[in-house]
Parts: C-alpha cells; sequence; structure tokens
C-alpha cells in the first residue's frame, strides 16, 4: 500500500511520538555514540504540539500506522531542544526563513521518498504564506536528504542538549523557489 501524506491531527501524537523514538534509536547509531543516542531520544525527539496546532505539520500513514512524520514552522524556533532565542514570535516572511522542524522517519521506511514529499509539501506551504527562504538545523542522519533536496550547508553545529550531551549538527538554508529545484 502507498503511503498517504497528510496533515497531522492531535489524535496522531502518539503515533507521532512512538516513530520519533524509534527513528532516532535505529537511525542515530550511525553517526552518534550511545550516550549521544539516548540524549537525542530524550530531547530531540519530542513532539512540538504547535507544530500540529498550527496546521504546519505532515504524517505519511500506511495501513492506519504513522511511516514518517516532518513540517515547518512559521514561528521563532529552529529544533526541538532549542531554548536559546527561541520564542513564539510568528517569522516575518519577508525578512525571516521559515523552520523546518522534526523530520523523522521509521528505519525500515528510509529511502522511500517520504522524507522528499514531506519537504515539498513544507515549501509549497511555505511559499503560500509567502516565505521566500527556509532554514533548518540538521542532525547527522538528515543532511544527506537535506542536500539532496536544494539545501546548503551553512555551517556546522555543535547542540548541547539538556542533560549537557553534545550532538554534531549542521545548520543549513535554501531558497523556497531555486534554480535547479530538485524537487
Amino acid at each position: 500500500m502507498d503511503p498517504l501524506l497528510r496533515l497531522a491531527v492531535p489524535a496522531d501524537a502518539s503515533a507521532i511520538a512512538e516513530l520519533m523514538q524509534s527513528s532516532v534509536l535505529s537511525l542515530f547509531p550511525a553517526y552518534y555514540d550511545q550516550a549521544q543516542t539516548a540524549s537525542a531520544a530524550r530531547h530531540i525527539a519530542v513532539l512540538d504540539l504547535a507544530l500540529i496546532e498550527d496546521g504546519t505539520y505532515y504524517v505519511h500513514e500506511v495501513d492506519g500506522e504513522v511511516v514518517a512524520c516532518g513540517g515547518w514552522s512559521r514561528r521563532n524556533k529552529l529544533f526541538n531542544a532549542s531554548v536559546a532565542g527561541a520564542d513564539e514570535r510568528l517569522l516575518d516572511p519577508a525578512t525571516e526563513p521559515a523552520r523546518i522542524r522534526a523530520m523523522f522517519v521509521r528505519g525500515d521506511w528510509t529511502r522511500r521518498g517520504l522524507g522528499r514529499a514531506i519537504l515539498t509539501a513544507c515549501v509549497d506551504a511555505a511559499r503560500a504564506e509567502g516565505f521566500t527562504r527556509l532554514a533548518l538545523m540538521a542532525t547527522l542522519p538528515g543532511v544527506p536528504l537535506y542536500k539532496s533536496f536544494g539545501f546548503a550547508e551553512v555551517e556546522t553545529a555543535e547542540l548541547t542538549m539538556p542533560d549537557g550531551v553534545v550532538l554534531g549538527a549542521v545548520a543549513m538554508e535554501r531558497a523556497v523557489d531555486q534554480n535547479g529545484d530538485q524537487r
């Protein structure tokens, strides 16, 4: 059965939370050590309900099961574990990039175009609201997907989780509309 892409609803929250945990525990060990993976599962794989409430979060569903999720935000928060400088302020589409947030795919559903389909939906929705740029903070497992979708590395980063564990990451951006769009 083909995955169905749709907007997430509040009733999806527990399935999304389970998927996030499963994705981190399955995919992160290829890039991070055991302590980093455990910390990411606690601090990054956490659903921000505002994404669902704002109508900017998507799920891929197969036979009633959520196998991928991700979205975008018009708010000033770059990633789940971020607190410094984050707020609920709406971003200005004319001067600030929309944020790509909380992208997770179940380990046995990777490399099937699900992340790309979610990113395409995010680009289209952000464009409809007047955004011209997108920004994200990628954990290492996501970097290949984002690069293949036209995101460029802005800088590498070290993210200190609330428990003090540090994860390598990459800040990335792309234009909403760009020549050679690889969608």
